[in-house]
């Protein structure tokens, strides 16, 4: 039986040297997970591996984001793209995430391959509004149609800001200190 986790403000905050390293097979089940994923999300190895990655992912994120991440990886690509992530005892922490299939040694899709590391506030500071009018479109919209039309509104920002597509948008807004 899943408990069901009642998110509260508790923010964790990534150091600026950490990274969050995971592997899921291709339905998404995590297979390995470092040290650091598993202290920042308050989980066990033993919680996390073979459960859906999803188990981390945070009702404020809104779905179209997901739907926009599994469309960018089954078509072979990597994704890159700000989380707000859920953790055991019901606290937050938010990373910049790159995802990238993996493949095995004769180019068969194993899985993918996750690292994901402190975001810069500048970011969070564009994309938290962005995300809360993507949930608003989501909770206007049916179930089966949230995800497009959040989407939609995403893809109107990345448009309005000039951007290339949304990875330009998301990578210009990913400046890590020191760069």
């Amino acid at each position: 039986m899943k408990v069901k986790i009642v998110p509260n403000n508790n923010e964790k905050k990534l150091g600026d040297q950490d990274f969050i390293v995971s592997k899921t097979d291709l339905t998404g089940r995590i297979t390995y997970a470092n040290r650091i994923f598993m202290e920042i999300a308050g989980y066990p190895e033993s919680s996390l591996l073979g459960v859906q990655h999803n188990v981390i992912r945070h009702p404020d994120m809104p779905r179209g984001v997901f739907r926009f991440m599994w469309n960018t990886l089954k078509a072979g690509e990597e994704f890159f793209g700000f989380a707000k992530n859920l953790c055991a005892d019901g606290g937050y922490y938010w990373v910049f995430a790159n995802i990238t299939p993996d493949y095995d040694r004769d180019g068969k899709l194993q899985g993918y391959y996750s690292v994901r590391r402190k975001p810069p506030q500048s970011a969070l500071d564009v994309l938290i509004p962005v995300y809360k009018e993507m949930l608003a479109i989501e909770n206007l919209s049916s179930i089966k149609d949230a995800p497009d039309a959040s989407l939609g509104y995403l893809f109107d920002v990345v448009t309005q800001v000039g951007a290339k597509n949304y990875n330009s948008l998301v990578l210009s807004l990913y400046k890590p200190k020191g760069v």
